[in-house]
């Protein structure tokens, strides 16, 4: 599956339009995360556990979205944007990737 942040690949045209695509995950710390992540936020510095949920959640999100397309029949997607949100005073963060399903040909 061909991904993009822009609206088209070079060397490619685009044959039809499938639709906006979506992939949506909501992830809380596990504990050790939030242990580790807590005594880091007293310190200051890099909170490791904090990316290492952040990037499992975008991961996630990326392959629900990529599932989605290929349901709909694409072999692409043009236009992926992430959006995060916390919830419940920080407890847990949605993760939202979204972009627009397509089916691109060889130019």
């Amino acid at each position: 599956m061909h991904v993009t942040t822009t609206f088209e690949f070079q060397g490619y045209r685009i044959t039809e339009y499938k639709g906006m695509v979506r992939g949506i995950i909501v992830r809380s710390p596990t504990i050790a995360q939030g242990i580790l992540g807590g005594l880091k936020n007293i310190v200051g510095g890099t909170i490791g556990a904090y990316t290492e949920m952040c990037e499992q959640a975008r991961r996630q999100a990326h392959d629900s979205m990529i599932a989605h397309a290929a349901a709909m029949g694409a072999n692409a997607v043009v236009g992926v944007r992430y959006d995060a949100t916390e919830l419940g005073q920080a407890t847990a963060t949605e993760v939202l990737c979204y972009g627009t399903a397509v089916v691109i040909a060889p130019a």
